[in-house]
């Protein structure tokens, strides 16, 4: 869904001093750049030297994240080049003796999959299985998760007809049943989730975790965009947030903690596309927080305060 180019990924822990430590780096690889470090080692070392290893140890660069939703849509060079581009970038690492503290990853979105629903339906493209098998085969050899951004938003605005704001924002409402597997879903974000094992697993990936690598709820939108507004954006982070602190599986994968990253940290003013995609931010532009959902913006939180993980693309 959040496109960019060159960025960084800021993930927050947020702590009592909040801004002032605790802060982890991902730093992204845009897309521009997949062709060329597909078909060259030495730029992918380059790279690497330029963006990466002169900021460690100081700032605590966590993972780089290859491209973002690269597979799924009609840019088939860049699928092509993905796989090439993440082995330089991780062989780069390595070389450099930073392969174990720095994860190598690529999110991918929705537009991956055939079907999602229900959960156990959860099955990849035909048209993407081609790129997606060795990609995963090369992330399960190094360990990487399969990192998806997942959005009840874009699902509940595309179809608010036929589903239920309240199984969109964790609220109460009758859930569904899964068929197949007998399990009940009240909530779609969980859903989401299962249905990206289930695609895992009838590839032979049962063993790798999946990570939400963004979710959130636009505060604000086009008239188009119904339930894009500040109290149904609180809500579903809110909640979002209670659901992690619980550090609990999926009816699926019951005893794998669920992860996620919240987009975004920030509103982007100058993003293109909808209303919605300038007002993903949890804070606005000068600090002040867009709604409440336990922090106070730039001033230090509780020292009980959750340590709760953030992803911003700038």
């Amino acid at each position: 869904m959040m496109g960019f180019s060159s960025f960084f990924f800021i993930c927050l822990l947020i702590s009592p001093t909040f801004f002032l430590n605790g802060i982890e780096i991902t730093v992204g690889l845009g897309n521009e750049f997949l062709k060329d470090i597909s078909v060259s080692e030495d730029r992918a070392m380059s790279w690497v030297k330029e963006n990466v290893e002169p900021f460690l140890p100081g700032t605590e660069i966590r993972g780089i994240a290859v491209g973002n939703e690269v597979l799924g849509n009609a840019n088939v060079e860049l699928a092509e080049a993905l796989l090439g581009a993440v082995k330089n970038v991780y062989n780069a690492l390595d070389r450099l003796n930073l392969a174990k503290t720095v994860e190598v990853n690529s999110p991918h979105s929705a537009a991956v999959f055939a079907s999602s629903f229900p959960p156990s339906a959860g099955a990849f493209k035909e048209s993407v299985l081609v790129f997606m098998k060795p990609l995963l085969e090369f992330f399960s050899q190094i360990s990487s998760p399969f990192y998806i951004n997942a959005y009840p938003f874009l699902a509940y605005i595309s179809d608010p007809e036929h589903i239920d704001i309240n199984y969109a924002l964790f609220q109460k409402n009758e859930g569904i049943i899964d068929n197949k597997t007998k399990l009940r879903y009240d909530n779609m974000f969980m859903a989401q989730v299962d249905a990206a094992y289930a695609a895992l697993e009838s590839i032979g990936f049962d063993k790798m975790e999946v990570i939400v690598s963004e979710t959130g709820w636009a505060s604000k939108g086009d008239e188009n965009e119904v339930g894009a507004n500040v109290k149904n954006a609180r809500t579903y982070n809110y909640n979002l947030l209670k659901l992690l602190m619980k550090k609990k599986g999926t009816p699926y994968r019951p005893k794998k903690v669920v992860k996620a990253y919240v987009f975004a940290l920030f509103n982007e003013n100058l993003k293109p596309g909808p209303s919605s995609e300038r007002n993903f931010g949890l804070f606005k532009h000068d600090g002040s927080i867009s709604y409440d959902v336990g922090f106070t913006g730039l001033v230090p939180t509780s020292a009980t305060s959750p340590r709760i993980k953030f992803f911003m693309v700038c």
